[in-house]
């Protein structure tokens, strides 16, 4: 399958919900995802419009979305990055001790699964992670205990269980999966 790896531009708002929708209607969503199709499709479009522009080539930094497009422009699949501090609490309520990356959003569209989307995805996530001027020296995600599929593919990407585990859906079913940053020889 023939695609290219790219950060969303912030006029991409429409395909960047499309996107997002088709995700949360993939029947192991209610595992990867903390929204529904329901609250999504709900949002006003200046919603979708700052989401984008925050996570563009031109947003403020501390977010990128990478699409992997089709020759066509159909978008096949999505990582996001976001940038946490050494010092500073998190999203889930953490204070990382190092300045790291968490990936969240990954998705693949069904027709794309098994073609390197993903490996493709997450090269282009730990490349931009490099190109940072502070030094991010861990990246981090996680991964519903019953997604066996997100699980496998991150486990073949060369992500760890930390043995830390968060409450996303009630319970602590979201395990924390790491990995160190080798950075490419200079």
């Amino acid at each position: 399958m023939d695609f290219s790896i790219r950060v969303i531009r912030s006029d991409e708002w429409e395909k960047a919900r499309e996107l997002r929708l088709s995700a949360l209607k993939d029947p192991i969503a209610h595992l990867a995802f903390l929204d529904t199709h329901e609250d999504a499709v709900a949002r006003p479009d200046s919603f979708w419009q700052e989401r984008t522009e925050g996570a563009s080539e031109d947003g403020p930094g501390g977010v990128r979305q990478f699409v992997a497009e089709a020759p066509d422009g159909r978008w096949l699949g999505t990582a996001s990055v976001l940038v946490e501090r050494a010092g500073q609490e998190t999203f889930f309520g953490d204070v990382p001790e190092v300045e790291q990356a968490h990936v969240v959003g990954v998705f693949v569209r069904d027709e794309a699964r098994g073609s390197g989307v993903i490996d493709a995805l997450f090269a282009a996530a730990a490349e931009w992670s490099w190109s940072l001027e502070q030094r991010i020296a861990r990246v981090r995600l996680y991964v519903h205990g019953e997604n066996v599929r997100a699980q496998a593919a991150y486990k073949r990407l060369g992500f760890a269980d930390t043995g830390v585990r968060v409450a996303l859906h009630g319970a602590e079913d979201a395990h924390e999966l790491e990995y160190e940053l080798l950075r490419p020889a200079e």
